[in-house]
């Protein structure tokens, strides 16, 4: 017999996903700034980008569980149920960050960094070339089940 997994379903791993979203957008970190001659102070609201690493934060902090590193690694084939849920989770990771830097929400090189692209800038005596590659990952087949 192995061991029990702590979270026993790739269901309830997708509602605790839900849950760690809905908990960051319920607690967003603030921008002070100071506005007018007489430096008013307000707060600004700030959305925080959704990471799988955060997302294993949030299990620990809920006393879940510590990390989903034998989830997504599936060493042995003991959490091959949950191959397509990690891949939709991190894929949610993923589109949330790039979107986020795309429209300015989040800084870009940051996120360009953490999502793996690559901002090399190529150099000859004439002129100053920017060369991006992008590494596209695609998902295993998923249901499109929610």
């Amino acid at each position: 017999m192995g061991k029990n997994k702590y979270i026993e379903t790739p269901e309830i791993l997708w509602e605790y996903f839900k849950a760690y979203v809905l908990h960051e957008k319920s607690n967003p970190m603030y921008k002070v700034e100071y506005v007018g001659k007489e430096a008013r102070t307000e707060y600004k609201p700030l959305e925080t980008p959704i990471t799988f690493e955060g997302f294993e934060c949030w299990l620990a902090d809920q006393n879940i569980i510590e990390h989903l590193s034998d989830y997504s690694a599936n060493t042995k084939g003991n959490y091959d149920e949950y191959s397509t849920i990690i891949t939709r989770i991190q894929s949610n990771c993923y589109v949330h960050n790039f979107k986020g830097a795309a429209v300015g929400l989040f800084n870009a090189n940051i996120i360009a960094r953490k999502l793996g692209m690559i901002d090399q800038i190529a150099t000859d005596n004439k002129h100053e070339v920017r060369k991006f590659e992008v590494e596209i990952l695609k998902p295993k087949d998923e249901d499109t089940n929610e």
